[in-house]
Order: C-alpha cells, then sequence, then structure tokens
C-alpha cells in the first residue's frame, strides 16, 4: 500500500509540474517543463548522492581508519542481501545519519561522529539498519527525484511571478493561473514531498528492525537522537534545508509535530510502531531499553570480551570509531 501510494505521490507531482508549465506558458509551456524536468531527473540520477555527500562534508571511510563502523554496515549489509555501501563519516556532534546513492550498487550511508560517540553499539546498528532499508527500498532514488521536481515547480513559481504577468494567449488562465503557479502549486508540491518522506521512514523503520533483529534497539536509537537533535544544531544542514527529509531524524530546529508539514513523523508515533512491532513479534514491550551507563556501555567502550553484535560476531578491540586504542592513538580522518 506504501508503494502504491507513493507511486500516485509522485505521479500527482509529475502532473502538477506539467500543469505549472500549462498555466505559465500554455501548451508550450508544459513541453518546456516537461523537459525541464527529464533534463533535472536525468542530473540528479547521476549527480545527487555526490552534492548531498559534498554538501555535509562528508569524509568516505574504510575497514582501516573506521573498523567498527565499517564492520557493523558490512555486516548489516550482508544480513540484508544488499551490496556494501560506500560508508562515510561527517565531523558533526550532533547524532544523526542518513542513505544516498541511485541504486543498491551505488549506494552510500553516511554517520555523524555525534551518531557513534552517543548511541551504543546495537544503537549505531539499529540506526545503519534503518539507512540500509532505504537503499533496498530505493528511497534514496525516490527522494532525490522528488525534491528535484518539488524544487522545480517553486522555481516555476518564481519565473512565473517575474514573466507570467501577461495576459496572452500562451496564458489560459490569465493573471489566476500566475497566482496559481506562484502560490498553491509550491505549496502543493511541499506536501506531497512531505507526504512521501513521512510514508518512506515508517516503511524504513519496520525493514531496518527485521535487519538488525530487534526493534526495540531502534526505538531507543530514534529517542536518542531526537532529543539530541534539540539541543544540538546540525549547521550544514541548516545551511541546506532540501536535505533534512534524507536524515533519519529531522536536523534542523522547530520541527516536532507530526501533521502535513514536517519532512518526519514524529518521533514519539514511530517508537510505538516499532514497540508494537517487538511486541507482536514476542520482544520485550514498554519504553525503549537505554543501555546502562555504568556497564560499560556504547560501542566503544565495552568490554573486550563481550560480544556485541545482533548476528553472534565477536567485535574488534580497537576500541574507537575511527580505529583507535582509546584513550591514546589516531582520531581518524580530521586529525
Amino acid at each position: 500500500m506504501n508503494t502504491i501510494r507513493t507511486a500516485m505521490l509522485l505521479a500527482f507531482l509529475t502532473a502538477l509540474f506539467m500543469a505549472v508549465g500549462y498555466l505559465i506558458g500554455g501548451g508550450g509551456g508544459m513541453v518546456i517543463a516537461f523537459l525541464m524536468a527529464a533534463g533535472m531527473n536525468l542530473f540528479s540520477y547521476w549527480n545527487a548522492d555526490k552534492m548531498v555527500l559534498a554538501m555535509n562534508h562528508a569524509v568516505e571511510v574504510d575497514a582501516s581508519n573506521a573498523p567498527e563502523f565499517h564492520a557493523i554496515v558490512k555486516d548489516l549489509a550482508d544480513r540484508a542481501g544488499l551490496p556494501m555501501p560506500k560508508t562515510y563519516l561527517i565531523d558533526n556532534p550532533q547524532p544523526n545519519a542518513f542513505a544516498t546513492g541511485r541504486n543498491p550498487q551505488n549506494a552510500a550511508v553516511a554517520a555523524t561522529t555525534g551518531l557513534l560517540e552517543r548511541l551504543s553499539h546495537e544503537e549505531v546498528a539499529a540506526v545503519m539498519a534503518h539507512e540500509l532499508a532505504h537503499v533496498q527500498h530505493r528511497d534514496t532514488l525516490t527522494m532525490t527525484i522528488t525534491a528535484t521536481i518539488a524544487g522545480a515547480i517553486s522555481m516555476l513559481g518564481n519565473f512565473a511571478f517575474f514573466f507570467g504577468g501577461n495576459r496572452d494567449n500562451n496564458n489560459p488562465l490569465g493573471f489566476i493561473g500566475v497566482l496559481v503557479a506562484m502560490i498553491v502549486a509550491p505549496l502543493a508540491a511541499m506536501l506531497v514531498q512531505m507526504a512521501i518522506s513521512r510514508t518512506r521512514e515508517y516503511e524504513a523503520d519496520r525493514r531496518g528492525a527485521e535487519i538488525c533483529g530487534q526493534p526495540l534497539w531502534l526505538a531507543s536509537a530514534l529517542d536518542k537522537i531526537a532529543r539530541a537533535a534539540e539541543r544540538i544544531p546540525n549547521m550544514d544542514a541548516e545551511r541546506n534545508p532540501a536535505t533534512a527529509h534524507l536524515f533519519i531524524i529531522n536536523p534542523l530546529s522547530g520541527e516536532r509535530m507530526d501533521n502535513l508539514f514536517s519532512t518526519h513523523p514524529a518521533t514519539e508515533n514511530r517508537i510505538a510502531a516499532l514497540q508494537a512491532m517487538a511486541k507482536e513479534s514476542g520482544g520485550r514491550s514498554g519504553p525503549a531499553a537505554t543501555p546502562d551507563p555504568e556497564a560499560g556501555t556504547g560501542p566503544w567502550g565495552r568490554s573486550q570480551n563481550q560480544s556485541t553484535a545482533p548476528w553472534g560476531r565477536s567485535q574488534s578491540q580497537s576500541g574507537g570509531p575511527w580505529g583507535r586504542n582509546h584513550p591514546t592513538g589516531p582520531r581518524g580522518p580530521w586529525s
């Protein structure tokens, strides 16, 4: 049902884009709008992932400089039956993560340093499983196309403001058509983009919980990330708000309500859905468990003899997200 809903919303968005072109320039304007949409989508298909990663100053890492993080993603990708994506780290104190790429063979997942420093190993695994679910569902391509078309509709609205005021035969509705192109169409495009984003987040939560095997790990991670995002700004995301919908939790300030104007569902609703999923699968229900800080929790500070991976793989004893032996050693890609 969510797939059908997403397809319908994308079809509506494309039709809206062509309608705006028609309102501005009649049949010729609609053809121009269609050609613009095709060109922009082709460009985003090949280059959007590079643009998003560059906007967030992401640095590619591998098993040599981020062994534990790389191992988490590799184990999860194997469990999901996906090719190993490229792994990136973002030097940002706000815990968050996103996925990008046009298909599973060309995917990338990125996590902030804040995510690795503030969440336990299990919670980091759950977050990355959520991002791999986006890759598996090809949400990264869907959201890129959605953002591109929505942005193009807004661009056409601005074009109508400056050039669409003449009441000639090219503009079939005259000034009314200009107003629709300027105000109504961009607003409708924004609502459709947000509806698609919210739909895909619920699906990625469900599949991510299946990949990591523990819905409550993801519920706990979402709670921690949401609370931290309220206090810790993400300045790269603030400067590029069009990429906010890619993150697992909205990185921008002031977005908490589960309404049409939110790019993400309310965290409380997502946690409730994961708790219900855990209960149905025979897991422990109730509030998401937060690991005891006195028990050596966190991905880099636990007992060396403790196996922490949900798939029974013993972890390396490198001691840190960058492969350093805590508290000394090289700091990683930003040292």
